[in-house]
């Protein structure tokens, strides 16, 4: 006989290959807690070959969670996979987000709301009023940039340049996205850093406490931001550069918090928010893994 504990809780997933590296389960049991929920949230390691296996079993109910997140490397397959993507998913052809609604396995994608409430949070007013430039230029052109740029183009940047090191990689996020977006090598960084008023690195650059080349950032407009979605370490190789060059900077970690508000919504029907305890819960767990 089932415990009637069993029925009533709510479970969801982090799914990736590998995936026991993610503070998704951390972020989430704390807010599990903070409302005194009945409801799970565990990482769930899937591997490539057996992901369209697991996305029929989440829905059909077999694998009793109600939904989830999705990381590297099967946003895609997520995306493909699923009944009902959203907008921002479909323009994406990724997928980060998962739930059930009425049999269907539905699917979005936060990390560019996720993204953009971070500098909301940390630096309101960054992307100037209506009238400001709202020039933005983002370094790299992976899959982490894809939502970045979709995020900034949809908050009204007039002009997005995407610069990186293969250009034809640059390109497909212009094709992908639309006439706003402009593509460049990286030799083109100084000139397109001109009047620019947000600065997003989007690479693996300074990940670890891994140097970075040296970027002038005093070649910004004067409300210039510069932010990065690198999170260890929280002051980057490229944040320290621009806080010497008297530049307001925001780091990544808000970014990861951020992008898990929605699903846990989807999920367990309260929207949490994102506070200083549980940033402090991430920051000790990164130092107590570094």
């Amino acid at each position: 006989m089932r415990d009637s504990r069993e029925t009533l809780t709510k479970k969801a997933f982090v799914t990736g290959f590998p995936v026991k590296h993610s503070r998704s389960p951390m972020i989430h049991g704390y807010w599990l807690r903070q409302f005194g929920i009945d409801g799970i949230y565990q990482a769930h390691a899937v591997e490539p070959e057996h992901f369209t296996l697991f996305m029929q079993q989440l829905k059909s109910g077999e694998s009793g969670y109600v939904g989830g997140n999705v990381t590297i490397p099967h946003k895609e397959a997520a995306y493909r996979l699923s009944d009902k993507p959203d907008e921002i998913a479909e323009e994406l052809g990724a997928a980060n987000t998962l739930w059930l609604e009425e049999g269907k396995v539905c699917a979005t994608n936060t990390d560019g709301r996720g993204f953009l409430a971070n500098l909301d949070q940390c630096h309101p007013g960054w992307e100037g009023h209506e009238n400001s430039a709202r020039r933005a230029v983002i370094l790299g052109a992976g899959g982490a940039a894809r939502a970045i740029i979709q995020a900034v183009r949809d908050r009204g940047f007039r002009e997005v340049h995407v610069v990186n090191r293969t250009l034809s990689r640059a390109e497909e996020m212009r094709d992908r996205f639309g006439p706003r977006i402009h593509a460049h090598p990286m030799g083109a960084l100084p000139e397109v850093l001109d009047g620019a008023t947000l600065f997003v690195n989007t690479t693996s650059l300074g990940m670890d406490g891994e140097a970075a080349p040296a970027i002038d950032f005093t070649r910004m407009a004067a409300e210039g931001v510069v932010t990065d979605i690198v999170y260890v370490p929280l002051i980057t190789s490229l944040l320290r550069q621009a806080l010497e060059q008297g530049r307001p900077v925001v780091d990544g970690l808000g970014m990861l918090l951020h992008q898990a508000v929605p699903g846990f919504e989807k999920w367990f029907g309260r929207r949490p928010e994102v506070d200083d305890t549980l940033r402090a819960l991430i920051i000790a767990d990164m130092e107590a893994r570094s």
